[in-house]
């Protein structure tokens, strides 16, 4: 019995590190499961606070933690600020960054489209180390903690999904698919989930590397997926929607526009019983995540490649005009909208009251109260 209690102390610490507070927003859909929800609150009508400006278009999303924000640009940089905008380090990975950063335990992982994934201080900027993969890295890396190991996963258009471990950036496995890895793997239940550019959904042992299931989705899968409650929620390329029921391997309802058919590249974003996602036809949906039911929808204007990230009752949308909107959670009703005017193809993070974005003019924006 006291073994038993030792353990769930131990695994009760070791999630209350690393988990999203409402200062932090510490992978870019906010936690392990990848479902985009924010644990802050937002003025209702933001203003603009600062900019920065880095040497290039920044296709990455931005992560905040400990009172820094992280974010790589095409200029091959990774820069880290404080959340007022000053500048406090940055560090050349050598080539362009569009993957968004992971912060954990003080720590940047990282990775860019030589293949490469640093360990970089988060205080310092200091490299720590560097795993190399043989193709580029376009998606976030996770993360999982067994015991007194903690592995970091990472996908590469080298159809791998790599775990390293986290503080000497040894490979512990690889685990080969079909085809290019774009998204991040969520992480539940001890197994990495992605959806690739093969058609299938992965569940991936984290202990061992080796295959847990493999489901037919039928077509290319661009973005991110959310897992929640045993369920999958993908987007794809073909333009549909759906839910998968991991234990039965069953797709239990898909939703796609009776004519658009455009691809779904946003990840999707979970809370309660609702699922949003948005698609390159300009729309944000919300559907209710149990029936595949459209409850609403909202007209961005432009195509929609960023992920929405829902904060309490409302949700933050960005389009490829450059558009950045907050909605109602209920209705889907605009509440308050800003033209940065440069396209915008990352999800915002949002920590301490505060809306982080970068855009394609290079420039890092922060809105708030």
């Amino acid at each position: 019995m006291k073994k038993i209690i030792a353990i769930f102390i131990a695994a009760w610490i070791v999630f209350n590190i690393n988990a999203q507070t409402s200062d932090s927003w510490p992978i870019f859909r906010g936690d392990q499961n990848l479902k985009g929800v924010a644990e802050t609150i937002i003025p209702t009508s933001p203003k603009l606070l600062w900019t920065f400006e880095t040497g290039d278009n920044i296709k990455s999303a931005p992560v905040v933690a400990d009172g820094k924000v992280v974010i790589g640009s095409t200029d091959g940089f990774v820069y880290c600020l404080d959340t007022n905008g000053k500048l406090l380090w940055k560090f050349d990975s050598g080539n362009v960054i569009e993957a968004p950063a992971l912060i954990l335990e003080n720590v940047v992982y990282v990775g860019n489209l030589d293949g490469t994934l640093f360990a970089l201080d988060l205080n310092s900027g200091e490299k720590f180390w560097e795993y190399e993969t043989d193709n580029q890295i376009i998606g976030s890396a996770n993360w999982w903690t067994d015991g007194n190991a903690t592995s970091i996963l990472v996908g590469s258009y080298d159809y791998y999904l790599h775990c390293v471990d986290a503080k000497t950036g040894k490979m512990r496995w690889q685990y080969e698919s079909d085809n290019f890895i774009n998204g991040a793997a969520a992480c539940s239940d001890g197994l990495a989930f992605f959806g690739g550019c093969d058609g299938f959904l992965h569940a991936v042992d984290i202990a061992t590397g080796k295959l847990f299931k493999k489901i037919d989705v039928a077509t290319y899968v661009a973005g991110s997926i959310t897992v929640t409650d045993g369920k999958a929620y993908i987007g794809d390329y073909d333009g549909r929607f759906f839910q998968v029921d991991i234990a039965t391997d069953k797709t239990s309802w898909v939703w796609e526009h009776e004519t658009t058919k455009l691809q779904f590249i946003a990840s999707p974003a979970l809370v309660g019983d609702k699922v949003l996602t948005a698609n390159h036809n300009k729309f944000l949906y919300c559907f209710d995540k149990n029936s595949g039911e459209k409850l609403w929808e909202y007209n961005t204007g432009k195509h929609v490649e960023a992920s929405p990230v829902i904060v309490k009752d409302k949700v933050i949308v960005a389009n490829m005009r450059g558009d950045l909107a907050i909605v109602n959670l209920s209705d889907g009703k605009l509440v308050w909208s800003y033209e940065i005017g440069s396209q915008i193809i990352s999800n915002p993070a949002v920590a301490s009251g505060k809306i982080f974005v970068g855009a394609y003019d290079g420039n890092v924006y922060c809105f708030g109260k």
